[in-house]
């Protein structure tokens, strides 16, 4: 089985961090990440983005389904997103898509050049996840409280 390199990981937290300060205003913190077994609880709305070329794997990004619709009406400049809709969803994979392209031109100057593929979203109870990379998840939080996760299983060819 693949092995992760931890150097890999801070890239995805530094760019999940400033991509939503700049996208919605909110600041987040790194919690303590910790190995995952994939299983997310309650009502979660989760976005996984493909990693290839130099690096190969998956990232997703998680959060219940009421913070995400909290993000979506925070991305659509305030207005109220009662559900999650096709333009929601839409800019839910677009924050994606920005994190994850801002990520790929961090590790580009780092030498290591990676692609992404197009988002895929998935809401629902009780997701269970399989990954043949060990992943982890890494906590990101809002005044100390965990708001959303960042799960990363890569690794380096």
């Amino acid at each position: 089985m693949p092995v992760m390199n931890v150097n890999h990981i801070n890239p995805f937290l530094q760019c999940s961090i400033s991509v939503m300060k700049s996208v919605t205003q909110i600041d987040l913190t790194v919690g303590h990440p910790e190995k995952t077994d994939f299983k997310l609880k309650n009502r979660m709305y989760a976005i996984q983005v493909g990693v290839v070329g130099e690096m190969r794997g998956q990232v997703v990004l998680a959060m219940e389904e009421k913070i995400a619709l909290e993000v979506a009406s925070r991305m659509m400049f305030g207005m109220q997103v009662t559900e999650i809709d096709e333009m929601s969803a839409s800019a839910l994979n677009e924050l994606s898509n920005m994190i994850m392209g801002n990520t790929a031109t961090v590790f580009s100057t780092q030498g290591i050049l990676i692609d992404i593929t197009p988002p895929i979203a998935i809401c629902g109870d009780g997701i269970q996840m399989h990954s043949d990379i060990d992943g982890i998840r890494v906590p990101l939080l809002k005044d100390g409280v965990e708001y959303m996760s960042l799960y990363i299983c890569i690794f380096k060819e």
